[in-house]
């Protein structure tokens, strides 16, 4: 069964991080642009099917009630991270450390061993654009690690980027492919972006915050405080649903850093992590591959979930990411593998396409018994008609002309 979200109210006070004067925040209205936002987070962020049942016990079982703690030992813990980015305690943080270490245990176990696999990912690249390893928990509040994630919104994959700023950052977005999906570029395409962010405010908490709702709503936001740029003072004037993003980030890179000391440990997670690539420039079908290599088909899909429909596209050259002692015997299959149920699985449109360029005669081309000519600059009906052996009442009757006066770019019916 679901969780259910509660509601928790703080009292205001003064207006320093420790004590700072926050709203009344519903947990399922944390962030417009991200999971959290949505009410999907339900399924994603704080719960996950494949938790039931789940037993975590390589260093006990979890417990049934996490003990709270007083507020100086949350405080110590986050000043102690080895963090550039400002990770300041208030109550905001402390509800939300809360409901990933008290209320949503098994949810953080997975996280911790999804994070075996992305946070090596994450830190290479991150230490490319040189930027702040701690980003990595960005994702974890996003997607929840989940490359696959989905918003209401339209956001999708493990950084959240709507297909407007994914296309703008490189990312190949079509009915067959989705990068926003795929790891790798989509991470290259959170760094560029993280950073572009950071020279705009030369501040992470701001840049964060304007990672949510946008560089405009922040600028808005400093200027209606008077011009302060500190993110806890622009506070009261953001957007609702970014108030909560900070201190959930501060919470989720508290909640991944000191799961261990709640008695909390990384979950049974099935996944290879021992991964390599190989370049294709065909069409291929990710269930020829699983199916001839004996690979499970669900796993081979989390390592390349950018392929929305199974199909690498070809054409150009795509990554196909295995696990790493199965790539040798890729390439000696390639041939039987591309040969596989290839009518069934990739043929089909292709058959098609390649139908209308061999049919092609006099720069006509034809579908289904009928003859398409797109007409040219010197073109008269009459050269038209000798050209298809009909007439040139025939080609009028066809294509509803009533006069002689044809125009070069358009396109005439011969339906002999």
């Amino acid at each position: 069964m679901k969780l259910l979200f509660i509601l928790f109210s703080i009292l205001v006070s003064a207006a320093e991080p420790d004590s700072l004067a926050i709203d009344t925040i519903s947990l399922d209205s944390i962030a417009l642009d991200s999971l959290v936002a949505d009410t999907l987070v339900a399924d994603t962020l704080f719960f996950d099917e494949t938790l039931e049942g789940i037993n975590i016990d390589s260093c006990g079982a979890i417990p049934a009630i996490v003990e709270e703690l007083p507020d100086s030992v949350y405080k110590e813990r986050l000043q102690a991270l080895p963090f550039i980015i400002e990770t300041p305690y208030n109550q905001v943080v402390r509800a939300f450390i809360l409901r990933y270490v008290k209320h949503n245990p098994k949810q953080l176990a997975r996280l911790q061993s999804k994070s075996d696999y992305y946070f090596p990912l994450f830190t290479d690249i991150l230490a490319k654009y040189d930027l702040p390893y701690e980003l990595c928990y960005l994702a974890v509040i996003e997607s929840a690690l989940n490359p696959q994630a989905r918003s209401h919104a339209g956001a999708a994959g493990l950084w959240q980027f709507m297909p407007s700023t994914g296309r703008l950052y490189g990312l190949e977005i079509n009915s067959l492919i989705d990068e926003r999906m795929d790891p790798v570029k989509s991470t290259e395409a959170a760094c560029r972006f993280l950073k572009s962010l950071y020279m705009v405010f030369n501040d992470w908490n701001l840049a964060l915050a304007a990672y949510n709702c946008g560089p405009g709503n922040v600028n808005k936001a400093i200027h209606r405080s008077g011009g302060k740029r500190d993110f806890w003072s622009i506070y009261p004037f953001l957007p609702r649903e970014t108030r909560g993003y900070v201190p959930i980030y501060i919470a989720a890179s508290y909640a991944m850093n000191y799961a261990d000391y709640h008695g909390i440990c990384p979950a049974p997670y099935e996944m290879t992590m021992n991964t390599d690539t190989v370049r294709l420039s065909e069409r291929m079908h990710l269930k020829q591959v699983a199916d001839v290599l004996e690979l499970n088909i669900d796993e081979l899909r989390l390592l390349n979930p950018q392929y929305a429909r199974d199909i690498i596209p070809g054409g150009k050259s795509y990554e196909l990411r295995l696990p790493a002692d199965r790539v040798t015997d890729f390439i000696d299959m390639q041939d039987s593998i591309r040969s596989y149920h290839a009518d069934e699985l990739i043929n089909n449109r292709r058959a098609e396409i390649d139908l209308l360029q061999k049919t092609s005669v006099n720069g006509a081309y034809s579908v289904n018994g009928v003859t398409y000519y797109k007409i040219k600059n010197g073109d008269t009906l009459g050269a038209i008609a000798k050209k298809f052996h009909c007439s040139v009442k025939q080609l009028k009757t066809w294509n509803g002309l009533k006069n002689d006066n044809i125009r070069a770019g358009k396109t005439l019916k011969i339906c002999r």
